[in-house]
């Protein structure tokens, strides 16, 4: 990737039903880019608290967009005013800190605040780690929590590509279209938006005849894979999965085609 060809990262974020295998999905986009060996700085955003992208990855994630939170809260509560300024203005280099690093790729992970109830102050931190770290990568994947909540209050507001997932089910479908309209009304700025079947069930054409009218293009099929829902019941790295199997392959050829060879 040359300068002339983006200005900063391409930002690609996948959303979805819960449920639908976005954790799982995203590995493997990591792993095609990984394997591809393509010479970029590639950075995972595991968007969702329960951090199921580090586990899929293999990664004990240390600090998170969460702890850096309950850090400023109680450099607030108990510190001076000036230890608090300096904290806030330290907020950058925070960021960089809790950024894992591994072969091929970074990770940084939103986790959990200690707060009860909304994640509403994590989610603005997240957007300022975004933001942060925007000219650092060339390219930025982002596993964001189930449902809508964190495009709807804009959390990721520059996005390259935003693949929705659906399993093939009504309601994943329902929910494609709620995002797909998102993007319609300008809720959020993307380039390129995009649905993909990921572990649908029986007859595959029929699910695409079912889609709602605002659903934009398929962009490809996973099929189920015994072998990754073998790994994610035994806890092991989804990186670890054989190159040629089916699921790791339909997401290579997605990559290839419908991500890394996009330009916004």
């Amino acid at each position: 990737m040359t300068d002339g060809e983006a200005q900063g990262a391409r930002v690609i974020a996948v959303c979805g039903k819960g449920g639908v295998g976005k954790t799982a999905f995203m590995a493997l986009v990591c792993k095609a880019i990984v394997e591809a060996e393509l010479d970029v700085r590639l950075l995972m955003i595991d968007a969702d608290p329960a951090k199921g992208l580090a586990y899929a990855l293999g990664i004990d994630v240390g600090q998170t967009i969460g702890d850096i939170r309950n850090s400023l809260i109680e450099t607030a509560r108990v510190g001076e005013s000036e230890e608090t300024e300096r904290a806030v203005k330290s907020l950058d280099a925070a960021i960089l800190d809790a950024i894992h690093e591994a072969q091929g790729f970074a990770l940084l992970a939103m986790g959990r605040s200690e707060a009860r109830g909304c994640f509403c102050p994590v989610n603005n931190l997240l957007r300022t780690a975004i933001d942060t770290l925007i000219d650092d990568f060339d390219v930025i994947l982002i596993d964001a929590e189930a449902g809508l909540e964190q495009i709807s209050r804009q959390v990721i507001d520059r996005i390259d590509t935003l693949l929705v997932l659906s399993d093939g089910s009504l309601r994943s479908l329902e929910t494609a279209d709620q995002i797909f309209e998102m993007v319609d009304e300008r809720a959020i700025e993307c380039a390129h938006v995009g649905l993909v079947f990921n572990r649908a069930r029986g007859d595959w054409t029929r699910s695409v005849g079912e889609l709602p009218e605002r659903t934009r293009d398929v962009l490809g099929f996973v099929p189920e894979d015994e072998l990754v829902a073998e790994f994610d019941r035994g806890g092991r790295p989804l990186l670890d999965l054989v190159a040629s199997g089916p699921a790791p392959t339909a997401v290579r050829e997605i990559v290839l085609t419908h991500i890394l060879a996009r330009r916004a």
